[in-house]
Formats: C-alpha cells, structure tokens, sequence
C-alpha cells in the first residue's frame, strides 16, 4: 500500500528530518498498542535503541508500560519480600 499524503504534511515532517511520516506513523501505533514495539521500531527503518531516541525525542516516553504489568510486578515484588 502506497500512501500519498497531503502537502501540507510537508512543511510539518520536512524539519524532523528523512523517513518521519514513516516513524511517526509507526509511533502512533504502537502507542495506539497496536503494534509491539519491536514491530514499530522495524516500521520506522530504526534499530531499538534508535526508536526509543526518538520517541523520547518527541513524545518524552520511551517505551509503554501497561498499568497491568506494573501492578503485577508490585505484586510479585511484595510476594518475594
């Protein structure tokens, strides 16, 4: 699938720099949790470590962390102590 975007995205991603469209929108589903992060990072041509720069660059969050996992690791946290 081929995606023309309009031109007014242009002047917007044409700053961010090469390939943007392409990890912007690779971003936004994996923050929509649609894809893992792994899957977005592949998207977006970028290594993990590359990815994560960038989201942090625009978004000041690396990776998502889901409320469920946290409460689970508390949980096992005060199981083990």
């Amino acid at each position: 699938m081929h995606i023309q975007l309009q031109s007014e995205f242009d002047d917007v991603l044409q700053p961010l720099g090469n390939d943007a469209a392409q990890f912007f929108l690779a971003a936004s589903l994996y923050h929509a949790r649609k894809i893992s992060f792994a899957s977005a990072a592949h998207l977006a041509g970028l290594d993990f470590e590359a990815f994560k720069s960038r989201l942090m660059e625009h978004f000041n969050q690396g990776y998502i962390v889901a409320d469920e996992s946290v409460l689970e690791d508390i949980q096992t946290v005060r199981e083990l102590s």
